[in-house]
């Protein structure tokens, strides 16, 4: 779906530097930083979720056993 988005000078200035050197388009570059911050929001979100709903904490040995991630020394 087709979306129209309003940059600054600077922001255009910048978004156009990779887009030159790479000889890609700038809607790529576009895309990448818009998933990069909803995927950063969400997870934000997520942990406020889980901070507010006062869940308890793992302990990290337990987390660590879990996944088998224990350091054999």
């Amino acid at each position: 779906m087709p979306s129209s988005v309003r940059l600054g000078t600077k922001l255009e200035t910048r978004l156009e530097r990779p887009a030159r050197r790479t000889g890609r388009p700038k809607s790529l570059y576009t895309r990448r930083a818009v998933k990069e911050f909803l995927d950063e929001q969400e997870d934000y979100l997520i942990a406020i979720q889980r901070l507010e709903e006062n869940v308890p904490s793992i302990p990290l040995e337990k987390v660590l056993d879990n996944l088998n991630l224990r350091c054999q020394a």
